[in-house]
């Protein structure tokens, strides 16, 4: 039996759903088309007066402004922003393709992220209007403070995700600040307003895990309470391959993110988005929730993944269980 969930019936701000234009944001995802096509930007618009929710996008920054978490997360991912890239050195280094995907290893070990992948560059991956020339994408990952993230959705939790897109950031730059220093073109890309890169695709592609139902990705390390940043170049890396964990039969069986879902957003099936198969979250209703708790981040916070030490015991059990099978 489902536990009672504290934050339903919820009731969507007057003020805020007055802003809400007359598209659906599904239909801006490419909810029920069978064709494939390449994604819409439907929110997080570096210009939001370039997408149909872009008033909304403005309104979740009138949400607890002066929430002293919020302020000091804002200000350090600032810095981290503004922060320069290296002058781009000489001639390009050479290495061979997987030496230079091992060197991204040190990035781990010095604890600038906790995760690094790396994908070919595909251009479904890449929003409508947009073009990316770079023929890899570098994949980032930093994990949140399990106890800060499980706050969620009061303010604090909002604070630690914008913490961790700060971290996220900073991993960005260093590492293309490195590849600009062996001579080689890169271009941080980081969340939540990546421009042209839709950042979960290639996160999928390169190893990072497995889509939840929740729409986030699921990995045995860090669960699904992480968040990516990317870069951009032309640098040979080797592609790293992309991993099943039986992580998806296992979302189809829980219902744990479901249930915690106020809005009651997450299903309980798997819906065909612009010709692919797959878990969705109903946007239009996710997000007024997420709006007015800055961030919302409930659905990986409950995640059995997400709690520390559990992720790779379950990835352990069900790889025992597929092999019987």
């Amino acid at each position: 039996m489902a536990r009672r969930n504290p934050h339903r019936p919820f009731h969507p701000d007057p003020a805020q759903m007055a802003l809400a234009p007359e598209v659906s944001g599904n239909a801006i995802n490419g909810l029920g088309e069978v064709t494939q096509r390449r994604p819409r930007m439907v929110y997080w618009a570096p210009d939001p007066d370039s997408i149909p929710h872009g008033q909304m996008q403005r309104w979740f920054y009138s949400v607890n402004p002066d929430h002293p978490a919020l302020v000091a997360a804002r200000a350090d991912r600032q810095k981290v922003l503004d922060a320069p890239l290296p002058d781009l050195a000489g001639p390009p280094v050479q290495h061979a393709p997987d030496d230079w995907t091992a060197a991204l290893d040190a990035f781990v070990d010095d604890g600038t992220c906790e995760m690094t992948g790396v994908a070919e560059m595909r251009d479904d991956w890449v929003f409508e209007g947009h073009q990316i020339a770079q023929s890899r994408v570098i994949v980032l990952g930093v994990q949140h403070d399990y106890d800060a993230i499980t706050q969620a959705p009061d303010p604090t939790a909002g604070g630690e995700v914008v913490r961790q897109y700060g971290r996220a950031a900073g991993a960005a730059k260093a590492v293309a600040g490195w590849l600009r220093q062996q001579g080689w073109e890169a271009e941080p890309v980081t969340g939540p307003m990546t421009g042209a890169l839709a950042l979960i695709p290639p996160a999928l592609a390169c190893g990072f895990g497995e889509l939840g139902k929740h729409g986030s990705i699921i990995n045995p390390e860090l669960g699904a309470s992480f968040r990516l940043s990317a870069v951009l170049t032309d640098a040979p890396f080797a592609p790293t391959p992309p991993r099943d964990f039986g992580i998806d039969a296992f979302c189809a069986a829980c219902r744990i993110c479901e249930d915690a879902c106020p809005p009651m957003a997450i299903g309980p099936d798997k819906q065909t988005v612009r010709g692919v198969e797959k878990w969705y979250v109903d946007f239009d209703r996710c997000l007024p929730f997420f709006n007015q708790t800055h961030g919302c981040a409930i659905c990986i916070a409950v995640c059995p993944w997400s709690r520390p030490g559990v992720g790779l015991n379950l990835a352990a059990k069900l790889a025992r269980r597929a092999a019987r099978d």
